[in-house]
């Protein structure tokens, strides 16, 4: 999932441009980019698109983000999205474990309601000082938590903190990044506002990626190539990862567990890591 797009919700002539593009993931949303008098056509036009055969044989990650379980949106909104065909749904604004399993129990029942045959998982958006400072502990709450995904502009505006300051970018993606592995989880980087930087945005991206993050979000069609560009292991990555992964069997079947490739100490962390690259390359 190196790219992941929203899909304004209220902009059903999207729907199928956003399905045919290059982005790994579509995000499907239901909050900040509609309006409240067009929340529930926005939630009937989301419903019916993700629920048509293109969409679910597509070889598309389907997200939706709803609206916080604190709104008198956010039932309507996971009832009419607990669907199969939805591999995640996006919540915002979770600042409790407590609050988090509400939220999960509303989702069962959905389900259940629905007739959903596989459990849709929970993508957790970090976006404000308490949500940073409990991430672990969301991360960790359910097996329904996929992954953690952060959210600068809601962490940093509201707190006068500079967006732009890599510093402390770099601290908010390291600690979420940190909270995710506690869990095993996957974290996914949040959304660039300005369209026209796309030095800024590559470079956020590299960032997130030297971080481990397995994606950043996006919200424009033009920054879903500069993602998969950024989060694409390289070709010199790819083959020092296969030396690894083949040096490995060797160094197994000799009865070595650590072992040296290209003047480099190898041992169980490092060929995790050249395994997770082949993967990704494959």
């Amino acid at each position: 999932m190196r790219s992941k797009l929203f899909v304004p919700g209220a902009r059903p002539e999207l729907f199928a441009k956003a399905l045919a593009g290059q982005a790994d993931a579509l995000s499907f949303d239901l909050e900040d980019s509609v309006v409240p008098e067009l929340k529930s056509e926005a939630r009937q036009q989301v419903a019916e698109f993700v629920t048509r055969d293109a969409v679910r044989t597509a070889a598309k990650v389907i997200i939706v983000r709803v609206n916080a379980p604190k709104t008198p949106y956010f039932e309507d909104d996971v009832r009419a999205m607990a669907r199969d065909g939805v591999t995640l749904l996006n919540l915002p604004k979770i600042e409790s474990v407590a609050a988090l399993l509400r939220a999960i129990d509303v989702l069962e029942y959905a389900e259940v309601a629905n007739g959903v045959t596989t459990p849709i998982r929970l993508l957790i958006n970090v976006e404000t000082p308490r949500a940073l400072a409990r991430a672990a502990s969301l991360a960790s709450a359910h097996p329904r938590v996929a992954g953690l995904q952060l959210g600068l502009g809601d962490l940093f505006e509201p707190n006068a903190i500079d967006r732009r300051d890599s510093a402390s970018v770099h601290a908010a993606m390291f600690a979420v990044r940190m909270a995710a592995a506690q869990a095993d989880i996957f974290a996914i980087d949040g959304a660039f506002a300005d369209l026209d930087d796309t030095a800024g945005f590559t470079a956020e991206a590299q960032m997130a990626r030297r971080l481990g993050y397995i994606g950043k979000s996006c919200i424009h069609p033009s920054q879903v190539a500069l993602a998969n560009a950024a989060f694409a292991p390289s070709d010199t990555e790819i083959a020092t990862a296969q030396r690894i992964v083949a040096a490995a069997r060797e160094a197994k079947d000799a009865g070595r567990g650590a072992f040296v490739v290209d003047g480099k100490m190898i041992d169980l962390p490092f060929l995790k890591r050249a395994q997770a690259i082949v993967a990704a390359a494959e």
